[in-house]
């Protein structure tokens, strides 16, 4: 009986691993392109969570720095109580600014509900006062018990309940930006171990070779790994490089309730999507590892 050649014997070369799996077919092009389409998504995930922490860190502060404080009185004692609550505002520490709205400005705030034509001083309109904080602030409280005593018609409104829904809502927009980026990278995940998986099955033959000669089931995972985890953040790369673009152009607009035309990257927040690629790398690579090891010990 002939001996076989001991160079079929010796173990393949890891350099050589990429032989293993073939370079085309349905399943690197379905990981290329699950790699890219999840990675333009995840593009824009991140820059959701971007302009909605924007959004809310604006919306916070500009609330905080001012308050308002509305007098309902008889129009004879309308004048008075404005006067009460300015000398009161002007002793407040805390208050770098308090003015009352003139007659223009408060129709300004009520055109959008009645019209530019509302008679505002024929109405018993309440007569609005605006507050501008310092750095520090002010005691809301002991404000409202001196208005209290002094402005009885003065109501104190330092936008509390305004902040605390906006905070909120932004705080729940942010945990669904990171609940679709983890949607997304289990998608992804999900997706190369069916390719890899199905790539598994189709070399099976190759496989079998492998073994006779004396290639260990690490080797042959090593390959397949090594294959996927490369086409995973190729797709990425591309998908990332595209999502980019994308965001790029969106419409900007100068307006500060702007939310959907804010959703950009700004300054260093452009370096984050830079790290999709190795996270799509990563997530492929173990993925990959553990399907291919699996596969492997089932067909033993």
């Amino acid at each position: 009986m002939t001996r076989p050649d001991p160079a079929l014997l010796r173990m393949p070369d890891p350099r050589e691993a990429n032989r293993v799996v073939p370079p085309t077919g349905i399943a690197a092009w379905l990981t290329v392109f699950v790699s890219a389409a999840m990675a333009f998504l995840a593009v824009f995930a991140l820059a959701l969570l971007f302009a909605t922490s924007r959004l809310a860190e604006r919306w916070s502060d500009e609330l905080a720095r001012t308050a308002t404080i509305r007098i309902s009185a008889p129009s004879e004692q309308m004048a008075a109580q404005v006067a009460a609550t300015l000398r009161v505002l002007d002793q407040t520490p805390g208050i770098a600014a308090s003015r009352a709205l003139d007659d223009a400005e408060q129709r300004k705030l009520l055109e959008p509900w009645f019209g530019p034509d509302l008679p505002i001083d024929t109405l018993p309109v309440p007569r609005l006062i605006e507050i501008v904080e310092d750095p520090e602030g002010f005691d809301a409280e002991s404000l409202r018990l001196r208005l209290r005593a002094e402005a009885p018609g003065a109501i104190l409104d330092d936008h509390t309940r305004w902040r605390r829904p906006l905070i909120a809502a932004a705080g729940r927009l942010r945990t669904l930006g990171w609940l679709a980026l983890a949607l997304i990278a289990g998608s992804l995940a999900a997706m190369v171990t069916l390719a890899a998986s199905a790539s598994l099955a189709a070399n099976a033959k190759v496989i079998d070779v492998l073994r006779l000669i004396g290639a260990r089931d690490s080797f042959v995972a090593r390959a397949f790994t090594r294959r996927f985890t490369l086409r995973a953040m190729a797709g990425a790369a591309a998908g990332t490089l595209v999502g980019m673009i994308a965001v790029a152009l969106v419409p900007r607009s100068a307006g500060s309730t702007a939310f959907l035309t804010d959703l950009a990257f700004r300054g260093a927040e452009w370096l984050a999507p830079l790290a999709i690629p190795l996270l799509a790398g990563f997530t492929a690579f173990w993925t990959t590892r553990i399907a291919a090891l699996r596969r492997l010990r089932e067909t033993r």
